[in-house]
């Protein structure tokens, strides 16, 4: 039977890592890192504010527009919950240079040969409850 253990601390040391990897190279805009964070696959799905990027080819192309912040993003209230060894998903609120906005972005990552990769990410900006 396959091993389905929830949260595993080793496997989520590992989505930690990663995802620390992840937000370094978003702030720096570090194109080829981010990339290489997404599978290079047509079945490759990013939903963000403006647009609908399915397969790794247009996500690369959405990524090689983006202009450089320079900065990190600062991650409020992250959850990783991992699935066994190979699956797991991270959700986390962004604050936002834009007062009375929040950034919420959800990511599913599995385990491949090559390593972990993000098969689906979904990225939206709201108004910050309780904020005008």
């Amino acid at each position: 039977m396959a091993d389905y253990r929830i949260n595993d601390p080793a496997v989520v040391r590992e989505i930690e890592a990663e995802f620390a990897g992840y937000n370094r190279a978003l702030g720096a805009n570090d194109v080829a890192a981010l990339n290489g964070y997404f599978f290079d696959s047509p079945v490759t799905v990013r939903y963000g504010n403006g647009e609908h990027l399915y397969g790794a080819a247009e996500i690369k192309a959405f990524r090689a527009s983006v202009v450089a912040t320079g900065v990190a993003p600062q991650r409020e209230r992250t959850v990783i919950t991992t699935y066994g060894q190979d699956f797991a998903t991270v959700a986390t609120l962004t604050r936002l240079p834009r007062p009375g906005k929040i950034g919420r972005t959800m990511q599913t990552w599995v385990r491949f040969p090559q390593g972990w990769r993000i098969v689906a990410a979904h990225v939206s900006t709201i108004d910050e409850p309780g904020k005008p």
